[in-house]
């Protein structure tokens, strides 16, 4: 890894439905470190649902929401940051993640992606004649971004608690050691 990364936080990348929340939420509680939804954070600041953001402001306001994350996670500490699924196909917010987080890219194949989503409502992206297709050309599109995660972590077989102990592992082995006391 490059000296110049501070790993002091977890960062979880994927798509949608691929595991992220609750990987990120059981991480946070056997760490003890704070958990952060990218997406959350947006409505509560904005003051609106991601699917309003879609429809009233289209998705380009809501990618620059995302920057503007980017930007206030480069302040934290202890925290499992649950990512947006398009938030880290912008290289610029993917290279601000790997300079405090390890990153991890949660996958699965598109058709468990499918049936962990469709019965979701609060997917603007899925709402089209075709979700299963645009699942595919999403994922094609964010694969190469994805896959510059310092760990790969499929999540079609395993359980939450099966991918959050494989991530355990790996970020104990790289985090930065905590300022010494003086």
């Amino acid at each position: 890894m490059a000296s110049e990364r501070n790993i002091r936080n977890i960062a979880l990348i994927g798509f949608m439905g691929s595991g992220k929340t609750s990987v990120g939420k059981l991480l946070a509680e056997w760490l003890k470190f704070d958990f952060f939804d990218t997406d959350e954070f947006i409505e509560a600041r904005v003051g609106k649902t991601i699917t309003r953001i879609f429809a009233e402001d289209g998705e380009p306001v809501f990618r620059q929401y995302e920057r503007e994350v980017c930007e206030y996670l480069k302040g934290l500490s202890n925290t499992v940051v649950s990512t947006g699924g398009g938030l880290p196909a912008n290289q610029a917010n993917l290279d601000s993640l790997k300079t405090h987080a390890f990153v991890e890219y949660l996958w699965a194949t598109p058709e468990k992606l499918w049936e962990r989503v469709r019965h979701q409502t609060h997917r603007p992206l899925l709402q089209c004649p075709d979700p299963q297709s645009r699942i595919r050309e999403l994922l094609s599109i964010r694969e190469p971004y994805y896959r510059q995660a310092d760990l790969l972590v499929n999540t079609d077989t395993r359980s939450v608690a099966e991918v959050a102990q494989l991530i355990l592992r790996e970020f104990r082995s790289v985090r930065a050691p905590a300022p010494r006391q003086q």
